[in-house]
C-alpha cells in the first residue's frame, strides 16, 4: 500500500532521512516511535507529497508520488486523511462545519445538503462528539479538538490516516481514549495507518509493527512485543527513558558519527 525506497532528505546541511525503507501492506498500522527532531513528521509529509525526496522513491498504491502530475497528486491524496498534530481545525467554523468542509471541497461529488450533514453527525457520533456540532474550536478542550480533527478526515472515508503525534499535550485520560479511537478507527474500516509519536503507551497498543528512527534512519522494525524487549541499547535508552548525555546525541547535528 506504501513503500518507501531508499529515501534520502536533507535541509541545507542536515540529513533528515537517510536511506530510508518502508513497506507498509493494506490494513496495517504502522507506527513510527523515536525521539524528537529525527524526521518522523518529514515521513509522513513525503507519502502525501507535501515534500519531495532529493533520491529515492515513494510509492502509495501503484503512483509513484515522487514524479505524479497534479492530477495523479489529488487523485491519491483523495485517499489520505491526515490527521495533523494541533488538529488544524479552522477557528472561524463550528465543529461541524470544519468536519463537512471536506465533503463541500469534493470537486465532483454530488451530496446534498441533508447527506452531508448525516454524514458529518456519524463521524462526529463515532468520536463521541455529536453534542458539540455547532460549538467553535475556541470553546472546546484540547482532546476534543483533535476527536473533531479525526472526524473530519474519516468523513472522506480514506483507504489512508496518518497521524502525527495525536496524543501530543493530552492528558493520560484522553491519550487513552485516542489510542482506543486509532484502534477502532482500523478495525471497522480497514484502513492502511502510520502513527507518528512518541508516547510509548500509544505506540504499543495500536501498532502491528513499531519502526524505531535514529539519525534520519529506520534503526529497528519489528512487532510491538519483540521491540518492546529489543537489545538494541539505542532503543533500550528511549524505552527506559534514560537521559541524552547532550543534545548532539538526540539530533545527531554536530556528531561526527551521524552518517
Amino acid at each position: 500500500m506504501i513503500r518507501l525506497d531508499h529515501v534520502y532528505k536533507s535541509f541545507g546541511t542536515r540529513k533528515v532521512l537517510v536511506d530510508y525503507c518502508l513497506d507498509l501492506e493494506p490494513g496495517e498500522t504502522f507506527v513510527v516511535m523515536g525521539p524528537s527532531g529525527v524526521g518522523k513528521s518529514v515521513t509522513l509529509k513525503h507519502v502525501v507529497g507535501l515534500l519531495a525526496p532529493d533520491s529515492g522513491t515513494v510509492t502509495v498504491g501503484d503512483v509513484d508520488v515522487t514524479v505524479a502530475d497534479r492530477e495523479q497528486l489529488r487523485l491519491v491524496r483523495a485517499q489520505i486523511g491526515y490527521l495533523f498534530q494541533s488538529g488544524a481545525l479552522l477557528n472561524w467554523m463550528t465543529v461541524g462545519a470544519n468536519v463537512a468542509l471536506p465533503l463541500r471541497e469534493r470537486k465532483g461529488d454530488r451530496m446534498t445538503e441533508d447527506q452531508i450533514q448525516k454524514a458529518v453527525y456519524e463521524k462526529l457520533k463515532l468520536v463521541n462528539m455529536a453534542n458539540e456540532v455547532h460549538k467553535y474550536p475556541a470553546e472546546i478542550s484540547g482532546g476534543m479538538r483533535k476527536r473533531a480533527a479525526l472526524a473530519r478526515v474519516l468523513v472522506s472515508e480514506p483507504r489512508i490516516i496518518l497521524y502525527d503525534e495525536p496524543t501530543a499535550g493530552l492528558d493520560p485520560r484522553m491519550s487513552a481514549t485516542i489510542s482506543n479511537l486509532v484502534s477502532d478507527v482500523q478495525e471497522r474500516f480497514g484502513v492502511t495507518s502510520i502513527v507518528v509519536t512518541h508516547d510509548l503507551k500509544l505506540a504499543f497498543e495500536v501498532a502491528d509493527r513499531i519502526g524505531f528512527m535514529h539519525l534520519g534512519r529506520l534503526l529497528e522494525i519489528d512487532e510491538p512485543a519483540k521491540l518492546k524487549a529489543s537489545r538494541n541499547p539505542i532503543v533500550r535508552d528511549f524505552l527506559e527513558g534514560r537521559p541524552f548525555k547532550s543534545l548532539d546525541e538526540e539530533t545527531g547535528i554536530g556528531s561526527a558519527t551521524q552518517f
